[in-house]
């Protein structure tokens, strides 16, 4: 099989590309390593396509992947490289190295996933959300190094203790859903984020994005509204508005920053919508 492994040097858990394209080619593939920051996948495989895509790193290098195999038409193969691996956990991926890189070789079954996109075109394969997950996002990017997944909670934690709500407006295909302040917004694709906080309502292969909506109330509450989001049940929660479309928009104050399937961003937010059938996952032997 010709295999094309896009890495991520800069995740905390890639030491060294070159040993992981000699572990996918000792099951057998020929392997063409190419570096996310050094080269750019998209012309250097539109020529010569691969008869399958590798990806390994962070979620965030999940989501552009994805969009590219579906692009050239070949598989995507996922190794989870960072800090969280929200999305091999969702789509019951193997975390272990050794069989994530069996798995991206001889793999043979496959699965239809959507994607979402932001306004701006920016895929993503886990959620776009706006709020306390942001700010959490942000408090616990210093400590990934010293903490690995448990940074999550404690910038959950100290965000918690100090963010304020987030005055927005949802609208869902078109149609007002809310209006005012929100501890949250969460448009999900697998619904997975946080290392293990989750819409667990979402469907990946359903074709349209969820979005929940954690309305402001008092500081005490996000203690039930955190238990849901670990238990995966915060769309059936009281007080969360649950919705499905084909499109979401989050209109929210200019410059307000959110977190993209694990990295910060700004704009993009005013309309979101879910691609079908984008691309074809390798999910098992």
């Amino acid at each position: 099989m010709r295999l094309a492994l896009v890495a991520n040097p800069s995740s905390g858990s890639i030491a060294d590309p070159e040993a992981l394209a000699a572990a996918l080619r000792g099951h057998g593939a020929d392997v063409r390593l190419l570096l996310l920051g050094e080269d750019d996948p998209e012309t250097a495989l539109a020529a010569d396509p691969p008869e399958r895509l590798a990806v390994a790193g962070g979620d965030g290098s999940v989501g552009p992947m994805a969009a590219l195999a579906g692009r050239l038409g070949i598989p995507l193969a996922v190794i989870p490289a960072g800090t969280a691996n929200d999305f091999a956990r969702a789509a019951e991926l193997p975390t272990d190295r050794d069989a994530a890189v069996a798995l991206a070789v001889t793999g043979r079954e496959l699965r239809r996933f959507e994607l979402g996109r932001l306004a701006d075109g920016r895929p993503f394969v886990n959620v776009a959300n706006a709020g306390l997950a942001s700010v959490a996002a942000q408090r616990a990017e210093p400590l990934k190094p010293r903490l690995g997944p448990l940074a999550y909670a404690v910038g959950a934690v100290r965000a918690a203790a100090t963010a304020a709500p987030l005055r927005c407006t949802v609208r869902v295909d078109g149609e007002p859903v809310h209006e005012g302040p929100a501890w949250q917004v969460i448009v999900a694709v697998t619904g997975a984020f946080g290392g293990g906080s989750a819409v667990g309502v979402a469907d990946p292969s359903d074709g349209v994005l969820d979005v929940a909506i954690l309305p402001a109330g008092s500081r005490a509450g996000l203690a039930r509204r955190a238990w849901g989001l670990k238990r995966h049940t915060i769309a059936e929660q009281r007080g969360v508005a649950h919705h499905r479309g084909a499109e979401i928009g989050v209109d929210v104050p200019p410059g307000t920053e959110y977190n993209v399937d694990g990295e910060v961003c700004s704009g993009g937010l005013e309309r979101i919508v879910a691609e079908a059938d984008a691309y074809e996952l390798v999910v098992g032997a």
